[in-house]
């Protein structure tokens, strides 16, 4: 049977037998949990069958790991204005099918979130939808445009978690110090898209001397570091909270390292593709792996990693940029960027887990309370008593084959296209509802 979407509706619930992993409390044990309706009960070593009261619905896990629903916090949801390539009800169904609980828009839509009516819309819409949790960044300039700051604390108000100006770069130095010194008043977070615009125009990958073979204008390396580098002094000058999203260098880790060290309010994430991948992914010009930003080099790869393990890099997400088949079937120069990633973000993510990298109490932790934390979402990311019942069931060492024509999403542009890997979503609830059951 073909894993199926469905909205069972919530109850009793008691999950035994199960790999209890809390990233808020550090424990990775066996055990169990109760829910009733849309909130967590109880967790613990000592839920077991002999202590659960009748009318709970049982259900033995078999060893399977449940941990907190996955906190995706950079994904484009194209609704509204481009509606040909994805949904919010269609990304919904991805994201449950991903193990994915709450997801944090990007503004890049048309209109753009840059108003209050901008952000009600996305609430209306993911309420009606009822699938994934849905909220949404505000834009930090009007437009996106980069020229005037927009109500940022009108849109905090309304529910805007943060503030980014989609996939493009915060060129203005002066608009970033405004954004930064404003966002000061409510403790808000701007998010950063980190490449310099000058240096990175027209290019198509990463520069070097696989685009010089293959004949592709390339980006150095350096524009991601220069972008930060610049950034991270409009940060020591306000006192801000600033997240460089989606970094895929090794001099990018590096400088965020000592930025930390110095106690500068900086955090910052990468996806799957800059640490599972490395720009030899596109030596035949495959446009899935055109990505922004590009894929590195090898070493690069293997420094995203080593900042993963030692914490430089606070999470991972899964960069869902999905991209209708005339967008990429173009050659590589003018196809565009992007990669879907909300199916293969935990399975991919899983990598690090099974090549000994990190624990994967650790990885999951990067997955949902980090992420959760970075932009103040109360009740996610954890298992704790009187939370929302937002759940992940999965195998850590099910074997499977990517096959992106098999995802719930409405574009297929996944550059893990026939990958290989670990790792498969069971069961994903939310509010205590059964959104997602493989095999069903």
């Amino acid at each position: 049977m073909s894993p199926a979407i469905r909205a069972k509706g919530a109850g009793k619930k008691a999950f035994i037998n199960a790999r209890l992993l809390d990233p808020v409390k550090q424990t990775d044990i066996q055990g169990g949990l109760l829910i009733e309706d849309d909130t967590i009960l109880k967790s613990g070593a000592d839920v077991t069958n002999g202590t659960i009261s009748d009318g709970f619905e049982v259900t033995d896990l078999a060893g399977a790991c449940l941990a907190p629903g996955l906190v995706d916090m950079r994904a484009q949801l194209r609704e509204p204005g481009f509606e040909h390539q994805e949904t919010i009800e269609t990304a919904g169904k991805s994201a449950a099918t991903g193990g994915i609980t709450t997801i944090i828009a990007l503004p890049n839509t048309d209109p753009v979130i840059d108003d209050v009516a901008g952000v009600e819309f996305i609430a209306r819409r993911a309420r009606k939808v009822g699938l994934a949790k849905v909220f949404v960044y505000g834009a930090v300039s009007k437009g996106i445009e980069g020229h005037e700051i927009t109500e940022m604390g009108l849109l905090h108000q309304a529910g805007a978690v943060a503030f980014c100006d989609g996939v493009k770069t915060i060129a203005s130095a002066r608009l970033l110090r405004q954004a930064l010194s404003y966002s000061t008043f409510f403790d808000g977070m701007i998010v950063q898209h980190p490449e310099e615009p000058e240096l990175s125009k027209g290019a198509a990958m990463n520069s070097g001397e696989l685009a010089t073979r293959l004949g592709l204008t390339g980006v150095s390396p350096l524009a991601e570091v220069i972008q930060i580098e610049r950034d991270l002094r409009l940060v020591e000058m306000t006192g801000g909270r600033l997240h460089f999203a989606h970094i895929s260098t090794g001099e990018s880790v590096e400088v965020i390292r000592k930025a930390k060290k110095r106690g500068l309010k900086v955090t910052c994430d990468t996806a799957p593709f800059y640490f599972s991948l490395n720009e030899n992914a596109v030596s035949d010009y495959r446009t899935f792996a055109k990505l922004s930003p590009p894929l590195r080099s090898e070493d690069d790869r293997q420094a995203i990693v080593a900042g993963l393990a030692d914490g430089t890099i606070d999470a991972i997400v899964s960069d869902h940029n999905p991209q209708d088949v005339d967008s990429k079937r173009l050659p590589f120069a003018q196809a565009a960027a992007g990669g879907v990633g909300f199916e293969t973000l935990l399975p991919i993510s899983l990598e690090l887990y099974h090549n000994g990298h990190m624990s994967l109490l650790d990885v999951i932790t990067k997955l949902t309370s980090i992420p959760a934390s970075l932009v103040r979402i109360k009740g996610a990311g954890t298992l704790a008593e009187g939370t929302p019942a937002d759940l992940v069931v999965f195998d850590p060492d099910r074997p499977w084959k990517i096959d992106p024509y098999q995802f719930q999403s409405k574009s297929k542009n996944s550059p893990f296209d026939g990958r290989l890997t670990q790792g498969r979503i069971l069961r994903t609830l939310i509010d205590g509802r059964e959104i997602f059951t493989e095999g069903a």
